[in-house]
């Protein structure tokens, strides 16, 4: 199946979780990032748990220093 992350396609296997998409985008770090799944922030604490859809839109937002 296939989602959107941060405008960029990508396919992935159903049942694939929230925690299991970060891995698979090999994603640095999940410090300071929130995600947000059409439109909708998914707690930290659910990105274990929470499946992905086919066609969801995913953003990821990482925080950053500045001033």
């Amino acid at each position: 199946m296939e989602v959107l992350v941060n405008n960029k396609l990508y396919a992935v296997q159903p049942e694939t979780t929230v925690a299991a998409l970060l891995q698979f985008i090999a994603l640095p770090s999940a410090k300071g990032i929130a995600i947000a799944i059409n439109n909708e922030v998914i707690p930290k604490s659910n990105w274990e748990q929470q499946l992905l859809q086919a066609a969801d839109k995913v953003m990821i937002i990482r925080a950053t220093q500045g001033g």
